[in-house]
């Protein structure tokens, strides 16, 4: 059996995001198992760094025994990118070629293609993950018979894309990680010729939480609301911000809101004492603070 190459635009081993723990999870068990891969990606750092930065170096790299191949991105036009990014964002309609702007403006490596183009037949597969993403398009636009995508998709505007329907009608498979996910690909995308099966997540059963150690650590020991994730739009964060702004006004408690996770978000001077902004910490400190919470929000929808 030849390789299998996972393809992602950034991979580490403390960068958060969802897509980025999924892929860090099934690649380890499998390499665990004597599965051969690799994973090939770019040298940006994460999603929230300037996708126009190589912040690692470029070439063959090991982390925890999985073989990493670094390669560096092309320069990007980022007015443009973000004009339609504006519109996908807030719903308004984009003609092709601003599909086309989203696509080619977004993070790219034409060596990484070039890389699976000239070295396809060290490789029995390349599943990309996620789906929105220049290294996924146009990756998988190299050899869409054997391309398998893990799309992490949500119902969003970006999943309405012409290229992506177009594309994913002729890769080989996909992977999807819950079965509302395999439905709203089928509602959307031709999946007639594409193999599907639907794997889940896997979920860490082996780390416990310990309210103690985390009050020591952090000095919050009063009640607190805690949200765990990325701070940005997508994930209604500020939405959440609102609310305990407007609670905070006709409550005068002790409540506060602890958040962890990468981003950087404003926080209203007249809350500015009860919340808490503690940036991405470890896996351990998350399920410590998990434990030592009043209660969990999420309000992702």
């Amino acid at each position: 059996m030849k390789k299998i190459g996972f393809v992602t635009p950034w991979y580490g081993e403390n960068i958060p995001g969802g897509a980025e723990m999924e892929l860090r999870g099934i690649v380890k068990h499998l390499s665990a198992a004597g599965v051969q891969l690799e994973v090939l990606t770019t040298c940006v750092e994460k999603f929230a760094s300037d996708w126009n930065v190589n912040y690692h170096k470029k070439g063959l790299d090991t982390i925890d025994g999985i073989a990493i191949r670094r390669f560096p991105v092309r320069k990007r036009d980022v007015a443009r990118f973000d004009a339609v990014n504006y519109k996908l964002i807030n719903k308004i309609d984009v003609s092709p070629a601003e599909e086309a702007v989203f696509i080619e403006e977004m993070i790219n490596s034409p060596k990484l293609y070039e890389y699976i183009r000239q070295n396809d037949d060290q490789y029995d597969l390349f599943v990309f993950i996620p789906y929105m993403f220049g290294t996924s398009y146009y990756g998988m636009s190299i050899y869409p018979e054997k391309s398998v995508l893990i799309p992490c998709l949500h119902d969003e505007s970006y999943a309405y894309m012409r290229i992506f329907f177009q594309l994913f009608s002729r890769i080989r498979g996909m992977v999807f990680l819950s079965q509302p996910e395999r439905l709203l690909a089928e509602k959307i995308y031709l999946m007639d010729n594409v193999n599907e099966i639907v794997i889940g997540g896997g979920v860490d059963t082996d780390i416990s939480g310990n309210q103690d150690d985390f009050i020591k650590k952090y000095g919050i020991e009063a009640p607190f609301i805690l949200y765990a994730g990325r701070k940005d739009s997508g994930k209604n964060i500020h939405l959440l911000i609102h609310y305990f702004e407007q609670y905070k006004h006709r409550n005068s408690n002790g409540l506060k809101l602890v958040l962890i996770g990468g981003g950087d978000i404003s926080i209203p001077d007249a809350i500015s004492g009860d919340v808490v902004d503690l940036g991405f910490v470890s896996m351990q400190d998350k399920y410590d603070a998990y434990t030592a919470a009043l209660l969990l929000c999420q309000p992702s929808i």
